[in-house]
């Protein structure tokens, strides 16, 4: 078939989708999908190839799962919405992708423009009721890109452009808004399927700000690395770890949401940044959006304190004004290798390392120790978010396997060791993330074992009924750990750390944090034919958690643990 033949818009978004590279489209329908839903069956019957399109009844689900999809490959992926209402729902993904840097490609329909005489024009009375002067305004904030569609010649610029904007440095979303009338009108298929004609731009380290780091961190007494959202690729990751080891330097994970260094490794010295910055003379914040808490972790006077990421001071972010003596701007995969290389041929007291070095492995090997035999301590009472991450962490050992934490297991007393083997909330706080992100990872990667822990708020936020279906209807075999205290225990955590001896407190209810009475989400996940058990008590944790691994990889089928653990 002639590639001078015309085609819908709707097909057009499709075809241009798959020449940038996205293997699936994250959809939930609408009234504005006509034309989208008739160009999908015009491509298939015309043999274009196109990305797979997923029915994902809830956006928010829609969303999480680009985002696994993406932490897993790399490759960014598309969502498409249901105009104001579906984007409504879409919002609280795409803050979370941009807090985290993560592109995405982010298109809702907008309500038809014309009331009659155009071929897509308004018909039932929503299509008055979800129009918006300015549709965009409520994701503007969160995109790095936003523009609505006006001819349908206009697709493949338009993705391209997006695309490359969205994977550009720093990585983030972006947002096309799609007009019924434009996707109703043919254009022409020629050029739909040629390579990108938009190259991302991708930041790399200016070479005098890796050397000046590179001398300041050689000639440091106390070296420390504050890490919270890795170092990049698989490669980077054994790079740095053997750096950190080599020169003898602490490496802390502070709310890390990825994984930069094994929670093994003789220089990770856990989560507490307090101890090691106290004496640090040199301080590298590793793309963290929050290094330390100011009010309560304090440097050392003297110390010279770098920031290194993709970006470095978090423009995005109105305040955040960390100390700074020297940013370094680029993508991870690329100035770590850099300032590896840097360090090489620089002048080494030999005997300090190894001092160092030894001091580092002993005061990593006794808090792993105390942690973990704390986590085991006190089962008698019952089970506590502790005693469930180091089980956790005994059962999945050898396994190639990931876990999405969201307020769930604690890393640490969690052992991971593996890149991509933990992902935690984003900042950004936007809730129900965890188990459509693990979705997504395990719809990407599907010989992984793929773990969402999570508290039963979170679990609530996540649309589960939606989660499960999705994860029946895909065949999905993740597993699922509530760990259910009956309450919004970061709520709670919160107001005891500002009133510890305030009236709330103190008191045997604390308002506006209760869950009760808890659900029993077992059912929930049943309705789906998922594999679903509660635990009550610490004696049949180990054995149930095992049971579970061997529903989802070898019945290939999705489970879940609803697990009653004590507050905090």
């Amino acid at each position: 078939m002639s590639k001078q033949e015309g085609i819908s818009a709707g097909a057009a978004l499709f075809t241009r989708l798959k020449a940038l590279g996205v293997d699936y489209v994250f959809a939930n329908s609408g009234t504005d999908f006509p034309p989208v839903i008739e160009g999908l069956a015009e491509a298939q019957a015309k043999g274009i190839g196109l990305p797979r399109a997923l029915v994902i009844p809830h956006e928010h689900a829609a969303m999480g799962m680009a985002h696994g999809y993406y932490l897993m490959t790399g490759r960014a992926q598309a969502v498409m919405l249901h105009t104001n209402v579906g984007l409504a729902n879409g919002v609280i993904g795409a803050i979370n992708a941009a807090c985290e840097h993560i592109p995405l490609l982010l298109m809702s329909g907008r309500t038809p423009v014309m009331e009659e005489g155009r071929f897509g024009a308004r018909t039932v009375p929503i299509a008055w009721g979800q129009e918006m002067r300015d549709q965009a305004a409520m994701i503007r904030e969160s995109c790095k890109w936003e523009y609505e569609l006006r001819f349908p010649e206009q697709v493949a610029g338009l993705l391209d452009r997006a695309h490359a904007i969205a994977n550009s440095t720093p990585k983030g979303p972006v947002y096309l808004s799609l007009p019924r009338e434009a996707l109703c009108e043919q254009t022409p298929r020629a050029g739909l399927e040629d390579p990108p004609s938009l190259a991302p731009a991708t930041g790399a380290p200016d070479p005098a700000s890796i050397q000046a780091a590179a001398e300041l961190l050689a000639k440091a007494k106390a070296p420390l690395v504050i890490a919270q959202r890795g170092v990049g690729d698989a490669e980077n990751f054994a790079l740095f770890a053997d750096w950190a080891r080599h020169w003898g330097i602490a490496v802390c994970s502070w709310w890390a949401t990825h994984l930069a260094i094994s929670t093994e490794h003789p220089c990770h010295v856990g989560a507490d940044p307090g101890p090691w910055l106290a004496e640090a003379d040199v301080v590298v914040v590793l793309d963290c959006l929050a290094p330390w808490w100011p009010d309560k972790h304090h440097l050392a006077d003297g110390a010279k304190v770098i920031h290194i990421g993709p970006d470095p001071l978090f423009s995005r972010f109105p305040v955040r004004n960390f100390r700074s003596d020297l940013s370094v701007s680029g993508e991870n995969h690329l100035t770590i290798p850099a300032l590896v290389d840097a360090m090489a041929g620089l002048p080494r007291d030999e005997n300090a390392l190894a001092a160092r070095r030894k001091k580092l492995a002993a005061a990593s090997r006794e808090r792993r120790e105390k942690q973990r035999a704390a986590a085991r301590a006190g089962q008698e009472r019952g089970i506590t978010k502790a005693l469930v991450s180091g089980l956790l962490g005994e059962a999945l050992s050898g396994l190639k396997s990931s876990v999405f934490s969201e307020l769930g297991t604690i890393l640490g007393v969690l052992k991971r060791e593996d890149h991509k083997s933990w992902f935690q909330e984003p900042h950004s706080g936007g809730l129900g993330w965890s188990f459509p992100a693990a979705l997504g990872a395990q719809l990407a990667e599907p010989d992984r074992v793929c773990v969402a822990t999570l508290g039963d708020g979170s679990y609530m936020f996540a649309n589960p009924t939606v989660c499960h279906q999705i994860a029946e209807a895909l065949e999905l075999p993740v597993l699922v750990i509530v760990l259910n205290n009956e309450e919004w225990g970061a709520v709670r955590a919160s107001v005891k750390g500002l009133y510890p001896e305030g009236y709330a407190a103190k008191a045997n209810a604390m308002p506006l944090t209760a869950l009760q009475p808890s659900p029993d989400f077992t059912q929930t996940a049943a309705a789906s034919r998922a594999w679903a058990r509660s635990v009550t008590s610490a004696e049949e944790l180990p054995g149930v958690l095992e049971e579970a691994l061997k529903v989802v990889r070898e019945e290939r089928r999705q489970a879940l643990l609803n697990i009653k653990v004590l507050r905090d």
